[in-house]
């Protein structure tokens, strides 16, 4: 037994078992991101605050496509109210990047507003950032930018 150990702790000191103990959690954790964001999608989708609250930090802060800074309750507050309504929205993920407790998405999204938006009825396309860290063994999002491409630039 002591001698398994011992070239257990060689490999792992060489960084030949360590690539491969190192990809399953990162793989695993990138998948709950994408299962996540997902989630995020249809919350708005089906205007549930209830499933927005659960993926999100307390300390969720938004810099969100009017250029406001908002923070978890106000952006609920906007759902509930039927300010914030999404009729339409799909997100690609361009960049994922587990950093241990932290992970970093990106991509692109177009949405159609509703609600009392200033372009409901309208489609825009959208730049995002999404960071979300672990809290007591969950994936929460944190932070999160989303500004509007000029037409120039939408895809």
């Amino acid at each position: 037994m002591k001698l398994l150990l011992a070239r257990i702790l060689m490999l792992l000191s060489a960084g030949v078992v360590g690539i491969s103990a190192q990809a399953a959690p990162t793989k695993a954790a990138e998948e709950q991101i994408r299962q996540l964001n997902h989630q995020e999608v249809q919350a708005f989708l089906s205007r549930d605050p209830s499933a927005m609250d659960s993926l999100w930090s307390d300390d969720l802060v938004v810099t969100n496509p009017l250029n406001k800074l908002v923070t978890k309750a106000q952006v609920l507050e906007m759902v509930k109210s039927g300010f914030l309504v999404i009729t339409s929205y799909q997100r690609k993920i361009e960049y994922l990047r587990i950093y241990g407790e932290v992970a970093i998405v990106a991509g692109s999204e177009s949405v159609v507003w509703g609600g009392n938006m200033p372009m409901a009825g309208k489609a825009q396309a959208l730049r995002f950032t999404g960071i979300w860290r672990k809290e007591r063994g969950h994936w929460r999002e944190v932070a999160r930018h989303a500004n509007v491409l000029p037409a120039s630039s939408a895809r």
